[in-house]
């Protein structure tokens, strides 16, 4: 499947584990993953989502480890204050406990079962459209078909499945 990612689809894949890896992170999710589409691509900017602003949910979506603002909001309906906790976690374990498996050094960093199936989308999306290649807005589209953090916070900027999907059919077209 690799063989049909673009050079700006590799670069996605090449740096989410690059982002795993500055993180410490023992694998690559899909907040990696989009992460890395923010640094290597523009579609995100052509849906009004400046990157910065997306790498700060992100950051603020990971610290939490992987809750959205909507889960948040979902918990504090409960009386459930997950800052307060959040805060208590790394109080006792340190900055970014909650961040994920905690990997020295480098080396090989599994996907995880999510990041996987938003690869395996992405092939199955770019056929979809007629496509032999994967592209970023492919990854980008089955990012928000594949239910989890990262497409929590697509969504809350405005950002699913209809609106990327009608970008890609705009590009082929031109």
């Amino acid at each position: 499947m690799f063989e049909r990612f673009t050079t700006e689809a590799r670069d996605v894949v090449v740096g989410a584990q690059r982002v795993a890896s500055d993180e410490g992170s023992g694998n690559v999710d899909a907040l990696h993953l989009l992460t890395s589409i923010a640094r290597h691509t523009g579609v995100l900017t052509a849906l009004g989502c400046p990157a910065d602003e997306l790498a700060d949910d992100l950051r603020r979506v990971r610290r939490r480890g992987g809750m959205s603002d909507a889960d948040v909001e979902a918990l504090s309906g409960f009386g459930i204050d997950v800052e307060h906790i959040v805060e208590r976690v790394e109080q006792t374990h340190g900055p970014g406990a909650l961040t994920g498996g905690r990997r020295a050094g480098r080396g090989h960093r599994p996907f995880t079962p999510e990041a996987k199936k938003v690869l395996e989308k992405s092939l199955r999306e770019a056929i979809d459209v007629g496509s032999k290649r994967i592209d970023g807005e492919h990854l980008l589209l089955a990012m928000t078909a594949v239910p989890g953090a990262a497409a929590d916070v697509l969504a809350q900027r405005g950002i699913d499945y209809v609106a990327v999907r009608r970008l890609l059919e705009q590009r082929e077209a031109s």
